[in-house]
């Protein structure tokens, strides 16, 4: 990763969501660059995450980023001079089942930080996950930044109040924040099995049968979380010196793949026996075709996807073997 550590050395950095799959990357990598991270999740002291490398070498608290006075006396006892706003409701299902959580996870949350953000003088800048989700359907693709969001369903909609969020924030009150819109994130340390690569993954090593929702050729963006680390931390470092505030960027890795592509590499990274996949073609409340145009973030950030698809399935499918084969159950969620 190109990132500058000189950059992160000793910064105070809040990360919201530090135990989540790309939480937990962020707090890893940057405990090791010497920052002093305090992180912020619902659920702390999870088993098996990356986190396991830098054990008590960050402030872990556990509540909710809904919770306005916690956030708000995080934020003024410790000052961050960085936040990533990882937290969120992440699953489409789950806010499909529970939109009222969603939206008070992701967008009052997102409001939360935003807010209390506001009086502290010594920050530089917040990167806000928002999601290639939050753009909806468009007849067009690969999105672009500067395309109109507007989600449908309850996840995505969730996604497109707080990349607005973040825009009114910053251009009523001035608060430093940049978005990121990417697309699907895979890789070591994912343990939310209703995706379709851990899902995949597991069954693939365990030679068992992967349940297909859709009819399998849905597209979408994958991108390795390596990647997106260092996307997150170049858009910080960037943000001041380039004067990015108000920003949104896409990260992709720009070559869109089918679900049932994404399948077929997978098998044929698996030295085990080939097991046809099940085809529900059952999926509903879904865009068919999503994906993302980065050439924005490689124009302005000089930031590009450094793995392939099958570079980023290997180190993933040697993780999962190692980590967690023997505890998952394969799921019919896909």
């Amino acid at each position: 990763m190109s990132i500058n550590q000189d950059y992160w050395n000793k910064r105070r950095v809040l990360i919201t969501g530090h135990e989540g799959f790309l939480g937990a990357w962020l707090t890893k990598v940057l405990v090791g660059c010497g920052s002093e991270v305090v992180g912020l999740d619902k659920v702390i002291d999870r088993e098996n995450t990356v986190l396991h490398e830098v054990s008590g070498k960050f402030e872990g608290i556990e509540g909710n980023i809904a919770d306005f006075n916690l956030v708000k006396k995080i934020m003024d006892d410790f000052k961050p001079q960085t936040i990533l706003h990882i937290a969120a409701e992440a699953i489409v299902g789950v806010a499909n089942k529970n939109p009222i959580a969603t939206f008070e996870s992701n967008i009052q949350g997102t409001w939360n930080i935003l807010e209390a953000a506001r009086d502290n003088k010594e920050l530089e800048g917040i990167v806000a996950a928002s999601s290639d989700k939050a753009y909806g359907s468009h007849e067009n693709l690969p999105y672009t930044e500067d395309i109109a969001l507007h989600g449908d369903h309850p996840y995505d909609v969730s996604k497109s109040c707080s990349d607005l969020l973040c825009r009114s924030y910053f251009l009523t009150f001035k608060v430093p924040v940049c978005v990121t819109r990417c697309g699907n994130i895979y890789g070591p340390g994912d343990h939310n099995f209703s995706r379709l690569i851990p899902d995949a993954v597991c069954c693939a090593l365990k030679e068992e049968q992967f349940i297909i929702r859709s009819d399998g050729e849905f597209t979408r963006d994958y991108i390795y979380v390596e990647d997106v680390v260092n996307a997150y931390l170049t858009l910080a470092e960037k943000m001041k010196v380039l004067k990015l505030e108000g920003e949104a960027f896409n990260f992709s890795n720009d070559r869109p793949l089918s679900v049932l592509d994404v399948f077929k590499r997978i098998s044929s990274n698996v030295n085990k026996k080939n097991v046809e996949p099940r085809i529900l073609n059952e999926a509903q409340f879904e865009i068919k075709h999503q994906y993302l145009s980065s050439q924005k973030a490689k124009d302005i950030l000089s930031w590009e996807s450094q793995f392939s698809i099958d570079e980023g399935l290997k180190d993933t499918i040697s993780w999962y073997a190692t980590n967690v084969l023997d505890v998952k159950e394969a799921s019919s969620n896909r």
